[in-house]
């Protein structure tokens, strides 16, 4: 299936270790500048799907393209947020948002403009000489989308970024990531447990079964933004899927 430039297509992805299947025939796609949450029970493969599209995991069979190429490995078209932040201790926030610009050669100016253009964009322009032991949760994980954005990727992938933070702050990071997605209109995959997470944020959710560990159906979310927790449609929307998520559990168990 093609997509368009900046989107994903997966086809039929399995991948094996060893004897043990962590995700079968697993297909989706999102489109440019689309925000994809993939949400599911604990061991349905949601983290090996976003190492795969990644190119950090290579799949035993199927296919992952953007842009209509197979991905085949790392590439700075594709970069990653862990929910550990990942940040260089005796780095300032400006170097760490700097590293990959330049591990990859981009000269001293323009790494200077991308730097201040993104720590600006994040709302961390003042702190940009302290190092990462000065800042609280969230403002870690804002370098670390910071640093991310910097390197100009078509897609951003996002492992579990907010899911170490409290539920205060995690919210607040929902709402600026939002701003940060309506500003720069990447394309997301966004893995998160929390379904109301995935509501208040996604166009679309990929719901995976641990049963199959593949995709167990494709849920567009089509309530208008800004979204409101509390109303009946997000409300009802919320129930019916971790309604099948906490079945699956328990027949799992």
């Amino acid at each position: 299936m093609g997509v368009n430039d900046g989107g994903l297509s997966l086809e039929d992805v399995t991948k094996v270790f060893d004897d043990f299947t962590a995700v079968d025939k697993v297909s989706f796609t999102a489109s440019e500048g689309e925000f994809v949450c993939i949400v599911g029970p604990s061991g349905c493969g949601k983290t090996t799907v976003l190492r795969l599209v990644a190119g950090l995991l290579v799949p035993t069979s199927g296919s992952l393209s953007m842009d209509n190429v197979l991905i085949s490995g790392p590439g700075s078209d594709r970069g990653m947020i862990f929910q550990d932040y990942a940040l260089f201790p005796w780095r300032t926030l400006q170097d760490n948002v700097a590293f990959g610009l330049e591990i990859r050669g981009v000269p001293k100016k323009t790494r200077k403009e991308r730097v201040d253009h993104y720590l600006r964009l994040v709302g961390l322009s003042d702190f940009a000489a302290r190092y990462p032991h000065e800042l609280s949760g969230g403002m870690k994980q804002r370098v670390a989308i910071a640093r991310v954005l910097a390197n100009e990727p078509t897609v951003v992938l996002a492992d579990e970024p907010f899911g170490a933070l409290d539920a205060q702050t995690r919210r607040q990071m929902q709402e600026e990531f939002l701003n940060i997605w309506s500003s720069e209109r990447k394309t997301i995959l966004f893995v998160t447990h929390s379904v109301e997470e995935a509501i208040f944020l996604a166009d679309r959710i990929v719901l995976m079964s641990a049963k199959t560990r593949s995709v167990k159906r494709i849920i567009p979310v089509e309530l208008p933004r800004p979204r409101e927790r509390l109303d009946a449609e997000f409300s009802t929307l919320h129930e019916s899927i971790l309604a099948e998520i906490m079945q699956e559990e328990l027949f799992e168990s």
